[in-house]
């Protein structure tokens, strides 16, 4: 099994996250942000264009889905956590916010934020469960334009062997105008394991869905 260097000894912004299996395949990206070896090499055409962002032109947004927390009454660790992870890795934080469990809301916020052109991914947390207030993946859908399955299905295979539970997560990803959307889990713990595996993809995601703002659809 092998993980990041240094995510062992706790100087990897994801310390404590789960233990997978990465081939180098499957490591360049997040090896590349983390400072260990080469990045890939972009295509000739991405290199003559200057097409290919650095990773502190990407811009994050951070929507933490909880009653409680909306109201002031619980810490957002887990938007913090997601805020410690990406900045150490070079994103840049332009939108937080917390609402409460409520769909319209989520819907309209996430609807806002991809639509405005601030945030080029935006993580969500909570809401991801089987309780009757966890409606975030429903409220993801119905504004996502084109979802991305295996961004979640990653995440749930590959964090199941530490934590079985995984297997209850109903969190999905998705594209609207030009922004990717991903819900994570709702608690810190969570959060450090699940995106430890999406940010493997996130960088290249980002790259393949620019078209969606330089060439909208109509």
């Amino acid at each position: 099994m092998r993980i990041p260097k240094g995510c062992a000894e706790g100087h990897s912004p994801f310390a404590g996250c789960v233990r997978v299996s990465l081939t180098k395949k499957n490591i360049y990206f997040l090896s590349f942000f983390l400072g260990e070896g080469q990045a890939h090499q972009p295509r000739q055409a991405d290199q003559n264009n200057q097409m290919t962002k650095s990773k502190d032109q990407y811009s994050l947004g951070i929507l933490t889905i909880s009653d409680a927390g909306s109201k002031g009454e619980r810490e957002d660790t887990s938007g913090d956590a997601i805020a410690k992870i990406m900045t150490d890795l070079g994103f840049r934080l332009a939108l937080r916010d917390i609402v409460p469990d409520e769909p319209d809301l989520i819907s309209e916020r996430l609807r806002d934020w991809s639509d405005g052109g601030e945030v080029d991914v935006v993580l969500t947390t909570g809401g991801t469960g089987l309780g009757p207030r966890d409606i975030t993946p429903e409220a993801t859908r119905a504004v996502i334009e084109l979802e991305v399955p295996g961004i979640a299905e990653a995440m749930r295979m590959l964090t199941i062997e530490s934590t079985p539970m995984a297997m209850l997560s109903r969190s999905v990803a998705g594209i609207r105008a030009g922004c990717l959307i991903v819900n994570l889990p709702g608690s810190p713990k969570a959060v450090r394991e699940t995106l430890a595996i999406a940010i493997q993809a996130i960088p290249h995601a980002l790259e393949m869905i620019r078209g969606w703002r330089t060439h909208p659809v109509e």
